[in-house]
């Protein structure tokens, strides 16, 4: 695949494919002949990894460390796991924060509810 319609297939501008590359993010890309990139299926698999990472609000340092240790072979596969469940540990606390400001969230528009309900019960009295 080219860049053009890896961009388009994971909506990653083209720059940012180059970018991730550049930075080591994923493994330089296979090259055509005339020196094009000829995304394969390995390539789209870092692509998509990288981009379901980072919407998970995974460091780009972090996600650079785990292809350089990836890229270093199987002696690694201790140190890529344990620097996946350090970033599993770290996503965990997020969500569990979000989760608190959710249920406050909910609990004052319970209470907005409720007042609201309140309100149009005075409105009904005659």
């Amino acid at each position: 695949m080219t860049i053009a319609q890896v961009s388009q297939k994971y909506g990653v501008s083209a720059d940012t494919l180059r970018y991730y590359e550049r930075i080591g993010l994923i493994p330089p890309v296979h090259r055509s002949a005339g020196g094009i990139r000829d995304y394969d299926e390995t390539d789209c698999g870092w692509v998509e990894f990288i981009k379901c990472m980072r919407a998970a609000g995974l460091p780009i340092e972090a996600l650079i460390e785990y292809v350089a240790l990836f890229q270093q072979g199987d002696d690694t596969l201790p140190a890529r796991k344990a620097l996946l469940l350090e970033q599993r540990e770290q996503l965990a606390q997020r969500i569990a924060d979000l989760q608190a400001v959710l249920d406050r969230l909910d609990r004052k528009i319970q209470v907005y509810d409720e007042k609201c309900v309140a309100m149009e019960r005075l409105l009904r009295r005659p």
